[in-house]
């Protein structure tokens, strides 16, 4: 299969402000049949791009070995004719289909003569056909671009038997293969490193792999509902997906034998090093502990505490410490905020006193001299 983008646009109207927009048009051809397939899209990112192959499959009912691609950016992330690096979503999309990326040759539009063809068939057969009609949503554009393709998958060839449709029938429909029981969803892919106490930060929530892939590189998948995270390309935890900020996701069987000493940490260890910052250190890692059902999930703030103490005087984190236990800030983010707005300069103490000794204000005397005169 071979894919690329139109270079001719169609214009979307919005009804209600009259502003247009541009819809890119997605054109994929099977190799021997020319078989054409043509989507509308809103614009040229990776989403609509992986979109748009999964549209061509289910119109082709079927899955091509090979789909040749140009070096589009949503796609490929460094051209190369040898080693080409394929977008992590793209190649997670591919490797779900079962087909081989194969991106073509910088300026060697040959390598896709293919696509380049349907690319000008699409334009003068489907864009040429609708130039004259407004369309006012890419639905509804994709709903003409339908029939039309109809049109000419069936339209005979001139100087070949049969048609578009008839030589796909005959030759390629056969050999492609079945597509996957339910549709691709697009993932968010990412590189991570699982820090030491076996957890993986995701926009701020931690999630458990397994112990003895501490300090190794893994690679996350994130969907809407779910994360997958792999290692060496086998699935190694999985979770749904949380979006509280500073939790944990564990799951037990991740955890290592000897938990409470694992990698020489403790509890016991972190209060210890507490002790160089002050009092009220050592009763804010106690606290962390306390708050947490797994112990080994307060490492990570209170490993982040101490090494404030890298960019801040010791007793103006001993200050924050102070100020984080009197607001129940109990996380190492709660006392990185209070230093970097000043907080832990200010006191904490008492209560706020107000002067409300001015001309302008009445006070209740006032109120109730009003009042006796209503009653007189």
């Amino acid at each position: 299969m071979f894919v690329d983008y139109a270079g001719q646009t169609v214009p979307i109207y919005d009804s209600q402000t009259g502003i247009t927009s541009k819809a890119q048009i997605f054109i994929a051809v099977l190799g021997a049949s020319n078989y054409t397939f043509a989507q509308a899209q809103s614009d040229q990112t990776i989403q609509s791009w992986i979109n748009g192959h999964i549209g061509a499959f289910e119109y082709f009912n079927g899955v091509p070995a090979q789909t040749i691609c140009d070096n589009l950016k949503s796609g490929v992330t460094k051209a190369c004719w040898y080693e080409p690096q394929v977008n992590r979503a793209y190649w997670d999309m591919a490797a779900y289909y079962n087909t081989a990326i194969m991106p073509a040759r910088v300026v060697k539009p040959r390598d896709k003569a293919k696509v380049e063809c349907g690319v000008l068939v699409v334009e003068r057969w489907i864009l040429a056909a609708l130039r004259n009609r407004k369309f006012f949503s890419i639905s509804e554009l994709n709903d003409a671009i339908k029939e039309l393709l109809i049109r000419l998958n069936t339209r005979p060839f001139k100087k070949l038997p049969g048609s578009r449709g008839s030589v796909f029938q005959e030759l390629e429909q056969k050999e492609l293969k079945n597509l996957p029981p339910a549709r691709y969803v697009l993932r968010d892919c990412r590189y991570c490193r699982v820090s030491q106490d076996y957890h993986v930060d995701i926009d701020g929530h931690y999630y458990s792999v397994p112990w003895k892939l501490a300090g190794e590189q893994v690679d996350a998948y994130i969907s809407a509902e779910t994360l997958e995270i792999f290692n060496n390309r086998h699935r190694v935890a999985s979770h749904k997906i949380d979006h509280r900020r500073g939790y944990h996701t564990t799951i037990k069987e991740h955890m290592p034998p000897r938990h409470a000493v694992y990698a020489g940490w403790s509890p016991e260890y972190f209060i210890d090093q507490a002790k160089t910052i002050g009092e009220n250190a050592v009763s804010l890692f106690k606290t962390i502990f306390e708050r947490r059902n797994i112990v080994e999930q307060g490492y990570r703030s209170c490993r982040g505490i101490l090494r404030l103490t890298q960019a801040y005087p010791t007793a103006r984190v001993e200050s924050a410490c102070a100020r984080a236990l009197k607001f129940k800030g109990y996380s190492y983010r709660s006392v990185s905020d209070i230093l970097k707005n000043g907080l832990d300069k200010q006191s904490c103490q008492g209560s706020l006193s107000l002067n409300l000794s001015h001309e302008n204000i009445r006070g209740k005397i006032y109120f109730i001299n009003s009042q006796s005169q209503e009653v007189q």
